[in-house]
């Protein structure tokens, strides 16, 4: 059975969770990161030298980084529904994963752990709504994108979804001032729909 390796409200091992739950592919969860610990010690690392979560074993096979892991689970479980059979799709899926890690996960970042885990007293204001201008204007970006596509590789969900449903729902949960952007609106509105996303993604940030 496919071995999940770390802590449920970590954003990334919920990108994997999420994954497995749409495509109905059992697994095993085992807390690891944050208060569990485990990723510092010689057996983790051996497996995954960053020291971080999610890693998974599936059959002997060990993988680390979330959407890589996505991706591989996309290639073997769900090619033609979360993997899309139209090569242009694929790649379409795979532009916006990489974009959620390359330029709007580096945005949002700092403002989710100056909101989150940096209690108020040490909070840097002006560096925090520096964080929230950068991430509206880069999600200008899927705003745009999504004018004119139902999901981020096209007509219908797919893995690229993933990581970027789960990275704006950090968006949506922060208490701050968020300008109207109606087409990420409407597309995380559908997301919030899929039980899975409500029951593994949506939940108190920490």
């Amino acid at each position: 059975m496919l071995v999940i390796w770390g802590r449920a409200n970590s954003i990334n091992v919920q990108k994997v969770l999420w994954c497995c739950e749409e495509m109905g592919a059992p697994y095993e969860r085992k807390d690891a990161g944050g208060s569990f610990g485990i990723v510092t010690t010689p057996e983790y690392r051996q497996m995954n030298p960053n020291a971080l979560v999610p890693t998974i074993e599936d059959d002997g096979f060990v993988l680390w980084e979330s959407n890589a892991i996505v991706r591989y689970l996309a290639r073997k479980i769900g090619r033609g529904g979360l993997l899309p059979s139209d090569p242009a799709a694929a790649a379409r899926a795979d532009q916006w994963m990489d974009w959620q890690v390359s330029v709007f996960w580096p945005a949002i970042r700092p403002l989710f752990l100056g909101l989150v885990r940096t209690p108020p007293e040490q909070r840097d204001q002006n560096a925090l709504e520096a964080a929230r201008k950068k991430t509206a204007e880069v999600l200008g970006i899927l705003e745009s994108h999504l004018a004119t596509h139902p999901f981020v590789a096209g007509a219908t969900f797919s893995m690229g979804d993933i990581p970027l449903g789960a990275s704006v729902w950090r968006w949506m949960a922060l208490p701050i001032q968020r300008p109207e952007m109606p087409h990420v609106q409407r597309w995380f509105n559908t997301l919030a729909k899929r039980e899975p996303f409500a029951r593994l993604v949506m939940q108190p940030l920490t």
